[in-house]
């Protein structure tokens, strides 16, 4: 009865362990075999041989800033009497920009003119002297002056000489402060040098006094402005002025410009030819005119290096290369064959075939 109950109980186990299998079977169907898979994976390897226009080019960005800026400097040190432009206005070259109190430089320039004068007087009495002492020299005769009054006369004459030389340095010296005194003196009533917009440089500050040569503000053109990037060593050589480039502005996504490389440096920024990463060359690219367009923009760019019309091309990815032979596997009725190429232009995505192909082949990558 026991053995009876065992097997009972075994039976039991082999038939649900049955059913779960056919259950998961059922639920799980094995996936219907697609003959043209292969055929299809095999379509996603080949490429057609064709003939278009292929384009080389280089992706950059960077920052729009003025092409032309006008620095504007105090020319002396002063209150400033009257100022005739505001932040942002337009300015016509020749506008009075701004009044400088010339007082106290007027002040120094009638003292150098006082000192000026005091030399002539000093020098012209001097050679009065001079010239009363050679009359009284030749009223002598020559045996009637002893050894030591002739050393004295020689030595009043050798004096006198030093000191023309010297008060002659001086009143160059003197000429020159007061020239230049002068000069600063007219520019008293500051004139815009160029036309433009004047900006201070410190926009929350209106100056009410200057210093000498310290930076007041600059005049910018707003109709040139240019794109300033940088480009890596393996770039630059490609890169020459004139070249044509299609700009974006990343704030204004419908916004597209025409743009020209003006200047490629020859010399890499400032710590970027040391350590590991590849040395950076700056690029300026002018810019047409935009309303829209301000200094300070993000930019990117496309500089169309090269240009080939009517190329015959297979995409790059099927383009093999031996040492220095290049070659594909085309695609023939007998099969597939190595052949060798001759390529021309290279890019990311596409390349030049000079030789070995024909419009229309098929070229497989295996």
């Amino acid at each position: 009865m026991s053995k009876k109950k065992t097997w009972t109980i075994v039976a039991a186990a082999v038939a649900v362990c049955g059913i779960s299998t056919l259950l998961y079977i059922s639920s799980h169907p094995k996936p219907a075999h697609n003959p043209n898979d292969s055929a299809a994976a095999l379509k996603v390897l080949q490429f057609k041989v064709t003939k278009e226009d292929l384009v080389n080019n280089i992706e950059v960005k960077g920052k729009s800033s003025y092409q032309k800026e006008t620095r504007i400097y105090a020319p002396f040190s002063g209150e400033i009497k009257a100022w005739n432009v505001t932040d942002g206005a337009q300015v016509k070259k020749g506008d009075l920009m701004f009044e400088l109190d010339a007082t106290p430089l007027k002040s120094e320039i009638a003292n150098l003119q006082t000192s000026l004068k005091k030399q002539k007087l000093e020098a012209d009495l001097a050679n009065f002297k001079a010239a009363s002492s050679s009359n009284d020299a030749a009223s002598l005769s020559a045996g009637a002056l002893s050894e030591n009054e002739a050393r004295q006369r020689f030595a009043d004459s050798e004096g006198r000489k030093i000191q023309e030389q010297l008060n002659s340095v001086s009143n160059e010296s003197t000429q020159l402060q007061l020239a230049k005194k002068q000069e600063k003196v007219e520019q008293a009533s500051f004139i815009a040098p160029e036309n433009g917009i004047f900006l201070f440089e410190d926009s929350s500050k209106i100056p009410k006094s200057v210093e000498e040569s310290v930076r007041i503000g600059k005049i910018v053109d707003l109709t040139k402005l240019q794109l300033v990037c940088t480009v890596g060593e393996f770039d630059v050589f490609r890169i020459k002025p004139d070249m044509l480039v299609q700009v974006k502005v990343d704030a204004l996504k419908q916004t597209k410009l025409k743009g020209k490389v003006e200047k490629v440096s020859k010399f890499a920024k400032t710590g970027t030819e040391q350590g590991s990463g590849s040395a950076q060359f700056e690029v300026t690219i002018s810019l047409e005119p935009n309303d829209q367009l301000i200094a300070g923009l993000s930019l990117s760019g496309t500089i169309e290096t090269e240009n080939r019309p009517g190329a015959i091309v297979v995409p790059t990815l099927a383009v093999m290369h031996e040492k220095d032979v290049y070659y594909v596997m085309l695609q023939t009725a007998q099969g597939t064959e190595r052949r060798d190429i001759e390529i021309g232009l290279e890019t990311p995505e596409k390349t030049e075939v000079l030789k070995g192909l024909n419009v229309g082949d098929t070229v497989v990558l295996q």
